[in-house]
């Protein structure tokens, strides 16, 4: 999970990926997501799955479960 680090913005994108610094990369320089365009990221939250089914699945439920989302949140301030 990342969270925008741009100024006047709290934002969180939650997302998969089997290269982690890769893609925080793409997300920092406007390359990544058409959601995370325009700002700046920093990680906050990962874990590693065996499958990239079950990595899928995670994310799906991390995505529409804003109560965790908003506890990972707090908990890297």
């Amino acid at each position: 999970m990342l969270k925008s680090i741009s100024s006047g913005f709290k934002k969180t994108y939650v997302g998969y990926t089997n290269n982690l610094i890769a893609r925080l990369d793409k997300h920092n320089s406007n390359k990544g997501a058409k959601s995370t365009m325009g700002y700046k990221w920093l990680l906050i939250y990962s874990k590693k799955f065996k499958t990239k089914n079950e990595a899928m699945s995670y994310e799906y439920k991390l995505k529409k479960n804003q109560k965790l989302r908003k506890e990972i949140l707090e908990k890297s301030s």
